[in-house]
């Protein structure tokens, strides 16, 4: 098995606020044989840490799947490896979301054709 990074996107719905939208980007550690299977776990993550929680004004907020935008073999641990999760205000989220689901099709799409992915995040 290797061990592969996978960042993970989340948008975060509160329907009771208007304004920035959140996302929350996770970076993910998954055991895999290969960057296809990786990429399917990292996005079977995804949508299995789908969470509910509810506002203490009752309304619920929704941490909803959105893809992985990021994928790439980690060979070794080094000083100073960089692993965090932010949460992310955008004011165009439409454009957020679109830009993050291309970039997912075009990690797909290397990882059928056995390219390397490309290694911006």
């Amino acid at each position: 098995m290797k061990l592969f990074l996978a960042k993970i996107i989340y948008k975060i719905v509160k329907p009771f606020e208007e304004g920035y939208e959140q996302f929350d980007e996770q970076l993910c550690f998954v055991n895999a044989r290969d960057l296809h299977e990786a990429f399917f776990k990292a996005r079977m993550l995804g949508v299995k840490n789908e969470d509910e929680v509810k506002h203490e004004s009752g309304s619920s907020i929704l941490w909803k799947f959105i893809d992985v935008p990021f994928l790439k073999e980690i060979t070794s641990f080094e000083d100073g490896l960089e692993l965090h999760s932010a949460v992310l205000e955008k004011e165009a989220t439409e454009h957020y979301e679109k830009f993050i689901k291309a970039r997912a099709s075009e990690l797909q799409a290397s990882i059928e054709l056995g390219l390397q992915p490309l290694l911006s995040s």
